[in-house]
């Protein structure tokens, strides 16, 4: 570069510094006029691929292939949203679990970016109060949530780095059983009994206990109903379910029965519909029709099972599931309202939430990413709910319980301010930080 071309470059940095800034700003002066144009509201399960933020494809401030990202949100009217930490279950050995936590550290390292990337947009929230105040400011709000604690890597103290690093709520398990209780889907690859319905293992009491303690909400999504009773007797706090349907409506084991819903309710917490197709429309072909898609997707790309992770957007993948909609329609919205009305007859307004496991495989014909999320919210007022009841299920009800089990946490202030909390977060990190 030449002395002479320096100042021209200085000054189209300095033009593209300024115009960062000024649409930063407009983006908050828009959002905050339009702050109370809808409910405060918020989805309880998104999930990201492990390249997020770092391969372009996956920035989340670019309008790209994921269904979460802040445009999408921004057109949507989608204020917040609870990013997991999602590891699949893999075995209970040191190596399993040293692959879980590197995994898991690189998606707590990606909200991190997500969030330091686009401060006038997007801000981490640790407490309900960060969220309503970044609903007034105008901003986003990114919460973090743990599906399948087998991140934890069998240690306890792993629970507490995560709630240093945000995460305010704890999936228990995933898809096969783990070290900490058993699975609704127990996987025939990792050696678990097809019916084997197991309850919490002593180590998964033990994290509930912390969980209890430290004010973070325990979910119970996916986990067997023997591991949900367990939970619900142990826990001194609500729980939550946070990405969980009707088996009465739909009879997948992913969705909870009726009696579960009411004892989940019962002791205050909240279940949050999820708007994924398998578990809002039984279709046994369309599920074949996957399964053998992604069987011949993993045998392509020369692995033995299906990852989510590494398969998901292929574009042997993406196209096979274009073809696989198009001979198999998805469920619908009102299919997901359907769910919500049942689930509120069974466990009363202040107990059902809103989820979407977009980016997991959550998606429907009227809510197939962020940008539609206000057709929820148009369908829930044609099936007659009141503008309070709309506010209780997209965020009212969560807000709630976060609230609450950070009340009955028996830590003092487990994140103090300044200096203080940077000291605590620097003693809390092992394993993620």
């Amino acid at each position: 570069m030449s002395l002479a071309s320096a100042p021209v470059v200085g000054a189209t940095f300095f033009m593209e510094a300024r115009m960062k800034r000024i649409l930063g700003l407009a983006f908050l002066l828009c959002s905050a006029a339009q702050a109370q144009d809808h409910p405060l509201t918020l989805d309880t399960h998104v999930d990201i691929p492990l390249s997020y933020m770092q391969d372009p494809k996956f920035d989340a401030g670019q309008d790209g292939v994921l269904k979460v990202d802040l445009p999408k949100m921004r057109r949507g009217g989608l204020d917040a949203a609870f990013f997991v930490i999602y590891v699949e279950q893999g075995p209970l050995t040191r190596a399993g679990y040293a692959k879980a936590v590197a995994q898991a550290k690189r998606k707590y390292d990606a909200i991190d970016l997500m969030v330091q990337r686009y401060p006038e947009q997007i801000s981490l929230a640790r407490t309900p109060g960060d969220v309503r105040a970044n609903k007034t400011g105008g901003r986003l709000s990114a919460m973090i949530g743990i599906e399948n604690a087998y991140s934890l890597g069998h240690d306890l103290k792993r629970l507490d780095a995560a709630y240093a690093r945000g995460a305010r709520y704890v999936g228990l398990v995933h898809v096969g059983n783990n070290d900490l209780c058993g699975s609704s889907l127990p996987r025939k690859g990792l050696g678990d009994a097809p019916d084997s319905n197991l309850g919490l293992s002593e180590f998964g009491r033990t994290v509930v206990r912390r969980a209890n303690a430290l004010g973070m909400m325990v979910d119970v999504s996916h986990a067997s109903d023997a591991c949900v009773r367990d939970v619900l007797a142990l826990s001194r706090a609500p729980i939550i379910a946070s990405h969980s349907s009707s088996r009465a409506m739909t009879d997948h084991p992913r969705n909870l029965p009726d009696d579960l819903l009411a004892a989940i309710a019962a002791k205050g917490g909240v279940v949050q519909a999820v708007a994924y197709k398998e578990f809002l429309k039984k279709d046994p072909e369309r599920e074949a029709a996957e399964k053998a898609l992604q069987a011949r997707v993993a045998k392509a790309a020369g692995d033995k099972d299906y990852d989510s992770e590494k398969h998901d957007y292929l574009p042997a993948y993406v196209e096979g599931m274009k073809t696989i909609q198009r001979e198999h329609p998805l469920a619908t919205l009102d299919d997901f309202l359907d769910h919500i009305e049942h689930m509120v007859k069974v466990a009363g307004i202040d107990h059902v939430g809103i989820a979407s496991d977009f980016d997991g495989g959550g998606e429907i014909t009227g809510w197939m990413d962020a940008s539609q999320t206000r057709n929820v919210t148009a369908g829930l007022k044609r099936r007659g709910f009141s503008d309070d009841d709309v506010a209780k299920l997209w965020s009212g009800n969560l807000l709630r319980v976060w609230a609450a089990d950070e009340a009955a946490s028996t830590q003092q202030n487990p994140m103090p301010v300044g200096q203080r909390r940077e000291a605590w977060i620097d003693t809390h990190l092992d394993g993620y930080g």
